[in-house]
């Protein structure tokens, strides 16, 4: 049964049929709340009581206990007797609400203006009004002052009120000025400190020939601010009265420029034209969405979804050379192992699968190239991990390029062996073959893609991927695939980073700010800004490095990339932190993604809760085999000789002896915990507890 939570209003909980669920007395959903406020993590049952009551009752933790059964009755009424709970759980010291972001109205909300990046007013428009929608009344409404609501009931209500003005902002740019009026007006009586409110209502004045009320309305913002903050308006406000008096052009809704003009001429003849050729139009919006995902925010978000879509209806029409085509056009450069919707890159990858075993015999062997190369590519971040940190190692997975995969016979991948780790690793190395015997340019790119994704079956393989990074920009230079000579550039910044390189990766950075510049290509300088930010951690004091990461951060909300955003700044002021010795204390309120099962143990060591970082040590999976496995490694070595863990240690050592030379996770571009044979000395000079 889906469960769906609201806390956009008061605190509530329905099931799939929209009927509430009896949550008990006001402890219960105080309970709730601060698992939602802690967005997944865990919170410790110390931490519940010491945030529900001022001055706790000698059984405040069996009471905790108490409230969170009657919840767990209460969301999955159907579990049956011993089974575990799926929704409310139980990890470690605590409890965490594990459940998608779509079945929570304020990680949903939060998780739409996340993606809008950059897109287009209509789309601005329609999603904001469904989002503002599910606000009820004030977030948490049935809570008070509480010291531990304080911080996320602010925050999304800053959301909130910036949702609101840019879905105004949107209707006014859409033509839908006198109809934006009534809301600003309503908002800013509420919220009148809030210059952008006033602006937007007087420019929506304006725009709806009330050129007096406009003046009228700015004048109102000034006075206001002026008595009560005793500040001026800001400059925006400033710059726009004196456009209104002076009747300046640009506040009229803009006339389409030449540009507009032949593009909406251009698109008009298209459609009339294929109307009715449903083949013509698929591949064509298969090319469409691979151009509008490099454009980022929500272009590659939009990318993404209609990709799926083009794919699922050429499989429908039953045809699948058409199918093939449609899937392999999409042959977007990909830098970052860990995929941004990892159940839509599996469905593509079924799809891919199905359509190879559909494919006549004989001949397509482009077409072939594309499908496998778009398996390796969408198969990213899936090579097995070995079980939990706590157990031996078992072997590794044969690099594409060793030649070490079964060659095609029996199978379940037009003919490759079956297995899902052997499956990616064959498609790259057939990818690559079968692009080199054709000699063609762009395939042989989109196959070193899927290489490049498909070489982390160990750690230490940065020169490997060096060498991939190289030839793409050699081949790509040849051959003007400016896209993939930006991704080899980006592939050299990691490997070389991982070698302390930095004059090397520092070459590499500027060459792809340079085309991303000249090609407009925005989501370039996502990477190279956080590659800048390591270079300062890498060579400059912490506190310079702090900043620099904080900076970066500001490049990741709308970039249209949550694998990479996810998580990701915590884990880099974390790093920071680790290397110079700093104490490391937990933000309670930090995201830290799908790094959480590795940073934990860390963090429950440097709050002297050692017994608590052991279990949750023995209990953390091993990392996956990506770009952030070097990083995850050391840190599981720090936590296991904290704990004095003697099997964890043994694993850490097997698995970062091969990047003895490199810098723990510097290869992702992005971080390091510092030198790994620092990390292998501090696990072969460590003492071992003697109850293991």
């Amino acid at each position: 049964m889906r469960v769906e939570f609201g806390v956009l209003g008061a605190v509530i909980a329905r099931n799939g049929a929209g009927d509430p669920l009896p949550l008990k007395g006001p402890r219960h959903r105080a309970v709730l709340a601060r698992l939602v406020v802690a967005h997944r993590r865990v919170v410790p049952v110390a931490r519940l009581v010491e945030d529900l009551w001022d001055e706790p009752p000698a059984d405040a933790v069996g009471a905790v206990r108490t409230f969170v059964g009657d919840l767990r009755r209460a969301v999955e009424p159907d579990r049956p007797p011993r089974t575990p709970p799926r929704l409310l759980v139980t990890e470690g010291p605590g409890y965490a609400l594990r459940v998608p972001k779509d079945d929570v109205d304020a990680w949903r909300f939060e998780a739409v203006l996340d993606g809008l990046g950059d897109a287009g007013p209509d789309r601005v428009a329609d999603r904001l009004a469904e989002a503002l929608g599910w606000w009820r009344g004030p977030a948490f409404a049935d809570f008070g002052d509480e010291r531990w609501l304080r911080t996320e009931r602010s925050r999304l209500t800053e959301l909130r009120l910036h949702a609101v003005e840019r879905r105004a902002e949107a209707r006014i740019r859409l033509g839908d000025a006198a109809g934006a009026v009534p809301d600003l007006d309503a908002h800013v009586a509420e919220h009148p400190w809030r210059e952008e409110g006033w602006r937007l209502l007087a420019l929506a004045l304006y725009r709806s020939a009330r050129q007096a009320d406009a003046l009228s309305v700015l004048r109102r913002a000034r006075g206001m601010l002026h008595e009560h903050l005793g500040v001026d308006p800001g400059p925006r406000l400033r710059r726009l009265e004196e456009d209104v008096l002076r009747h300046a052009g640009h506040l009229d809704p803009d006339a389409p420029s030449a540009v507009d003009l032949v593009w909406s001429r251009a698109t008009a003849a298209y459609e009339s034209s294929l109307a009715a050729r449903a083949r013509t139009r698929l591949e064509s919006t298969a090319g469409l969405m691979r151009d509008l995902a490099v454009t980022g925010g929500g272009g590659l978000e939009s990318a993404r979804q209609h990709r799926v879509a083009a794919v699922a209806a050429a499989e429908q029409l039953g045809d699948p050379e058409l199918t093939a085509r449609v899937i392999g056009l999409y042959d977007v450069p990909a830098v970052w192992t860990r995929s941004d919707d990892p159940e839509q890159a599996r469905w593509l990858v079924g799809a891919a699968e199905r359509t190879l075993r559909l494919l006549p015999s004989g001949g397509h062997d482009a077409t072939r190239c594309r499908l496998l190369a778009t398996v390796a590519v969408e198969s990213r971040g899936v090579l097995p991990t070995d079980g939990p940190v706590s157990e031996p190692v078992n072997g590794s997975v044969s690099d594409p390029r060793e030649g070490t995969v079964s060659e095609p016979g029996e199978g379940t991948v037009d003919g490759s062996v079956s297995g899902a780790a052997a499956r990616p690793l064959l498609a790259a190395r057939r990818a690559e073959g079968i692009a080199r015997r054709l000699d063609d340019a762009s395939l042989l790119a989109f196959a070193l893609n899927g290489t490049f994704m498909q070489t982390f079956r160990r750690t230490g393989l940065a020169a490997r991927r060096d060498a991939v990074g190289a030839e793409l920009v050699a081949l790509s230079a040849r051959h003007q695939l400016v896209r993939y000579e930006v991704l080899g550039h980006l592939v050299r910044v990691q490997a070389r980073s991982a070698v302390a390189d930095l004059a090397g990766a520092d070459r590499h950075a500027a060459a792809a700010d340079v085309l991303a510049a000249r090609h407009d290509l925005p989501l370039v300088s996502v990477f190279t800004t956080w590659y800048r930010a390591l270079r300062t951690a890498m060579t400059e004091p912490p506190a310079a490095a702090l900043a620099a990461y904080e900076e970066a951060a500001r490049c990741l909300p709308g970039s249209g990339m949550p694998g990479l955003h996810s998580g990701l700044l915590p884990l880099a002021l974390l790093s920071v932190r680790l290397r110079h010795g700093q104490p490391v204390v937990a933000d309670r309120d930090a995201d830290w993604g799908p790094y959480e099962p590795w940073v934990r143990p860390v963090l429950l060591v440097g709050e002297g809760r050692v017994e608590e970082a052991a279990e949750a040590l023995r209990a953390a999976p091993a990392p996956p085999r990506d770009l952030m496995s070097e990083a995850m490694w050391c840190l599981v070595a720090r936590a296991a000789v904290a704990v004095g863990d003697r099997d964890v240690m043994a694993r850490a050592r097997a698995e970062l002896a091969p990047a003895a030379s490199e810098q723990g996770g510097a290869g992702s571009g992005l971080i390091t915990l510092g030198p790994v044979a620092d990390h292998l000395g501090m696990l072969a000079s460590a003492p071992v507890s003697d109850s293991d």
